[in-house]
Formats: structure tokens, C-alpha cells, sequence
């Protein structure tokens, strides 16, 4: 397995490689060097997963709590 840091396209490229990883972990058929390999990279996905509920679940307390308000042109001009 190759070493990767690239961040993934979205939550869902995320989710979907992190859930193969766990696949291919669980078949206990990968040489201890790929195991660890396969590891790091699940827990950068996890953490990346994590980060991405945070954020939504921050802009869901916000839309809930009704602070965002419609742009509009008069709002650029107070600016």
C-alpha cells in the first residue's frame, strides 16, 4: 500500500475509503508493515470524518438560532 496524506474529495470519499480500510483490516489477511500502513491512514480519515460532522453540526447550531440573515446589497454597503 502506498503512503497517502491527500485530504479526500468530500465526507462520503471518506467514509467510503475508511469503511474498505476496516474491510480489508478485519480479513487479518494484510503483512503486519501494511497493517500499519492501513491504520494511519484510517485514523486520518477518522479525524477528518470528525472534523467535517463538527463543522456541520456548528452551521446547523447556527441556522437553528436563525443568525444567519439574507445578503443583501445594502449589507455590502455597511461594510
Amino acid at each position: 500500500m502506498s503512503e497517502t496524506t491527500e485530504f479526500p474529495r468530500s465526507f462520503e470519499a471518506a467514509l467510503a475509503e475508511l469503511e474498505g480500510l476496516v474491510g480489508r483490516m478485519e480479513t487479518g489477511e494484510l503483512p503486519l508493515q501494511e497493517s500499519l500502513a492501513v491504520y494511519k491512514r484510517g485514523a486520518e480519515l477518522l479525524a477528518y470524518c470528525q472534523t467535517a460532522l463538527k463543522d456541520a453540526e456548528q452551521q446547523v447550531q447556527v441556522m437553528e438560532k436563525g443568525l444567519l440573515q439574507p445578503f443583501t446589497a445594502d449589507d455590502a454597503d455597511d461594510a
